[in-house]
């Protein structure tokens, strides 16, 4: 199987264009791909494949194999892909995601991509279509009893579920190995959860860290970044528009008041080409 590895703020996945070659079991490539000790070693396993609905179609699958809707640092590795490896010429393109159709515009620096932003749709606010198991309009800091200790949750779907949190610590002291799964699979959350804990800075600066459903604390989730400032704005904590800072860098994200789009702009890196036997 020839790959490339790429990462987003640290945020790392293995990369197949499955326009030229077919991957059976991706859920079992996943596992063994993901290995930091015996396979490559990433966050999961994405697969660019061709769309009849849109430029691309993209398909992602987390270090335990299963598969997510979607992911906000993977999608602008694929742009990145496509453009860098001639699959086209196109600075705009749409990508096919199980979370809908994704628009990306790439920055390009010396011929190559650099920046991509992309736009992430309208959140999901009804508990319902997130899901989480509620019958409010909408579930915004929300009392969430976690082994005894109470959090202020306030729930988002940017494609995939998202759950909140506020804390007043610094997130870098904050026991995310011990709360981070037991918020993931919470009985509120019949589909699991990603859980972000997050420092207001300012009204355009938060801070967050991660646990992502199925892989557990990542360096950066671009989802989980339009997640966090949206419900900065439901819970009136910051601008429409805010830097997010995550363990491995910056996203800069806009919720737009004319579209209702969250909006998200950070870097796209390649780490390197391989082969590998499968």
């Amino acid at each position: 199987m020839k790959f490339t590895k790429m990462q987003g703020l640290g945020n790392d996945y293995i990369y197949v264009n499955c326009i030229n070659q077919n991957i059976e079991s991706p859920s079992e490539v996943a596992k063994f791909v993901s290995d930091r000790h015996f396979g490559i070693g990433s966050d999961g396993l994405v697969l660019i494949l061709p769309s009849d609905i849109a430029d691309f179609r993209m398909r992602m699958f987390n270090s335990d194999g299963s598969e997510s809707e979607m992911c906000g640092n993977a999608i602008r590795c694929v742009g990145k892909y496509v453009y860098d490896n001639g699959l086209t010429q196109k600075t705009t393109i749409n990508v096919e995601t199980l979370a809908g159709i994704k628009v990306l515009q790439m920055t390009l620096e010396n011929g190559q991509v650099s920046l991509v932003r992309v736009d992430m749709g309208e959140p999901i606010l009804k508990p319902s279509n997130i899901p989480v198991l509620s019958d409010k309009d909408l579930f915004v800091s929300e009392p969430v009893d976690v082994d005894g200790a109470v959090y202020k949750v306030t729930c988002v779907s940017m494609g995939n579920p998202h759950a909140v949190v506020y804390i007043e610590d610094e997130v870098e002291n904050f026991p995310l190995e011990k709360v981070g799964p037991k918020m993931e699979m919470h009985k509120l959350y019949p589909r699991r959860i990603n859980a972000e804990f997050v420092n207001v800075i300012n009204r355009t600066t938060l801070k967050m860290r991660v646990w992502e459903r199925g892989a557990g604390e990542t360096l950066a989730c671009g989802t989980g970044a339009c997640a966090v400032l949206v419900s900065s704005v439901l819970n009136n904590l910051s601008e429409r528009s805010a830097a997010v800072k995550l363990l491995g860098g910056d996203l800069f994200i806009e919720w737009n008041e004319k579209d209702n789009h969250v909006y998200m702009t950070g870097p796209a890196v390649k780490v390197f080409d391989g082969e590998i036997d499968i």
